[in-house]
């Protein structure tokens, strides 16, 4: 039991094999009391609590409850029934009259909460070593920061202790301490995980976070808890299919050389180059491009009035009992002041203008990766500058949420150093499915162990192609097709990646004229061969606005597939041929499009 993996792939292998949850409970309490870091829980759940919980689970169901005896934590500003929540402030606590809506979906999915854990106070830091309580140390390197706010969320991760944890993400807590831990940081949609019972930092961007050994595990748990709640305000109803196959030639913007900041850490810029260097083989194709409207909104999250949000939650106990808040928190909170309502309206609308820009720059690009640190700090440089290296850590997370995109840090190997390397995807809202995805297969080809505990990343097999029940099947053959030019309305439109296909025999291909961009047209012909398309599932409810923008001589028919099952594709009217060139022999518009530019250097 002391050796076994806690991600949920072996624990699940372990309860078929006969292992109770139970035992599990107790190895989670052994491994704690033998870690010999009191700053990691703020929190236990007594013991017998937890036993009770997993008495209560009844005989092993992954089906019903797909994180049946799967011990978790939360971050310590989020509700446990019955438990105190801190905030990281002792004077600040309050027993929580009911789980966190999350808390209570993880549960009925079969998790067994295990406890609370530490937080830069009031979620306010990326650091994690502004609490009153003990700092956790780093899993892997106590001289280095353990990355906050949610310190020991991913601490308690990083060393096994737990198989996931919830932390909350307003500037990068959900994804800076997943860096710095060697672990997976998934920051959803905001909205797609409630926030009720959770003390919030910045209400209008904050969102509860998964921390977890493995891509596949932090989706699960972020699928588990997700739902829209209608006490929040802010919760949003976001599609959460089951984690597939990540499209096979993303187009992936990051900054470019005059604009990628590492501040002097070459061993950082080396290992972000080989990240990028693993999706080219993948088959991505990398965008390069200024990043810096992006650093202009990540400066107004704690330079602009947004620091009046966490002024709402702080500021009556600063009032009242200013000693009671961390010196660092009230030097930070405390600048709200100095802002008007004039100042307000004027940041709202430069933020405006500055979302104008970064969509500009991400137009006709699925997804960004960027480094999920510029560089490491540590605990020293910490004391002697608590400001400046927390500013630094924010460089690549502090716009994310302001722009509402979604994403997910991940582990893509050892850097030079022997220090974890780490980047993170993110792509507009509603799209965690698309980063998750590819996340996976980078961490899979980066072959490193999990956190800090020496686990291999067990072997799952490729997931099977599913379709949602309010989901419809799309065969793309041309410039719909990942990559291509006009693969951004599919996604848009919250299409989703599921596998490559042919046609059967018996279709031509054609290059029809015009362009930009350039399209090919599909015909059913007995005389025509099979044809290279791929899948993809779009909600029906965006459908019609897809047709919509299908221009003639270009429709939506049937396609017959090659193990004989049909499909919704473009097909081509009869009356478009006229000029068009038989590209039939290739056996595709991709492999058309590189013998193209082969023969002549540029697409046709």
């Amino acid at each position: 039991m002391q050796d076994l993996p806690f991600d949920i792939a072996s624990l699940h292998a372990a309860y078929e094999s006969g292992t109770k949850p139970g035992d599990v409970v107790a190895e989670c309490y052994r491994r704690i009391a033998a870690s010999g870091d009191p700053g990691i829980f703020i929190t236990l759940i007594d013991a017998e609590k937890a036993h009770a919980e997993a008495a209560r689970l009844g005989p092993f169901d992954r089906v019903a409850k797909p994180l049946w005896g799967v011990p978790f934590a939360i971050k310590d500003n989020i509700d446990a029934v019955d438990e105190q929540t801190t905030a990281g402030c002792p004077a600040f606590a309050y027993e929580a009259a009911a789980d966190a809506f999350t808390v209570a979906k993880l549960r009925a999915a079969g998790a067994i909460l295990i406890g609370k854990t530490n937080l830069d106070q009031f979620a306010t830091g990326l650091v994690g070593v502004r609490s009153p309580y003990p700092i956790p140390k780093n899993a892997l390197d106590p001289e280095i920061v353990p990355g906050g706010s949610s310190s020991g969320s991913a601490v308690a991760v990083a060393r096994g202790l737990v198989s996931f944890a919830l932390g909350t993400d307003t500037a990068g807590s959900g994804r800076v301490p997943a860096a710095l831990n060697n672990i997976v940081g998934l920051k959803p949609t905001v909205g797609a995980l409630s926030a009720s019972g959770l003390v919030p930092a910045c209400r209008t961007v904050d969102t509860i976070s998964v921390f977890a050994l493995t891509v596949e595990d932090a989706y699960r748990a972020f699928q588990s808890a997700a739902g829209h709640d209608p006490a929040d305000a802010f919760s949003k109803a976001v599609t959460t299919p089951d984690l597939g196959t990540a499209p096979p030639h993303p187009t992936i913007g990051v900054p470019d050389t005059a604009s990628l900041e590492f501040f002097g850490d070459a061993v950082q810029a080396a290992s972000y180059a080989a990240a990028l260097d693993t999706l080219r083989s993948e088959g991505g194709e990398i965008v390069e491009f200024d990043f810096t409207p992006f650093y202009r909104v990540a400066e107004m999250l704690y330079g602009g009035v947004w620091v009046a949000e966490r002024h709402a939650v702080v500021g009556p106990l600063m009032d009242t009992a200013p000693e009671a808040v961390h010196p660092v928190i009230r030097r930070i909170v405390g600048a709200a002041t100095k802002f008007s309502a004039t100042d307000t309206f004027n940041s709202l609308y430069r933020m405006e203008a500055l979302r104008r820009t970064c969509e500009a720059a991400m137009a006709g690009i699925d997804l960004l990766c960027v480094p999920t640190i510029p560089t490491f700090f540590t605990v020293a440089d910490l004391e002697a500058d608590p400001i400046g290296p927390n500013t630094k850590l924010g460089t690549y997370t502090n716009f994310v949420n302001l722009l509402g995109l979604c994403g997910i840090a991940v582990p893509t190997g050892t850097r030079s150093d022997g220090r974890p390397a780490s980047v993170t995807l993110l792509a507009r809202a509603g799209q965690d499915s698309l980063t998750a995805a590819l996340a996976s297969r980078l961490h899979r080809k980066a072959r490193v162990t999990l956190g800090a505990t020496g686990w291999a990343l067990p072997e799952i097999p490729e997931p099977a192609p599913t379709l949602g029940p309010d989901e419809i099947v799309v065969a793309a053959v041309g410039a719909h097709m990942s990559g291509l030019p006009l693969n951004g309305e599919l996604i848009r439109l919250g299409g989703r990646f599921i596998a490559t296909a042919s046609s059967a025999p018996g279709y031509r291909l054609y290059r029809l004229t015009g362009g930009p961009p350039f399209r090919p047209g599909l015909m059913r012909d007995a005389t025509g061969g099979a044809i290279d398309l791929e899948l993809w599932a779009l909600p029906l409810a965006s459908f019609g606005a897809f047709m919509a923008g299908i221009p003639a001589p270009l429709g939506i028919g049937t396609v017959t597939l090659a193990d004989g099952g049909t499909v919704n594709g473009f097909i081509c009217e009869s009356a478009g041929l006229e000029g068009a060139t038989d590209i039939t022999e290739f056996g595709g518009w991709r492999a058309y499009l590189a013998a193209a530019t082969d023969r002549q250097g540029a697409v046709p």
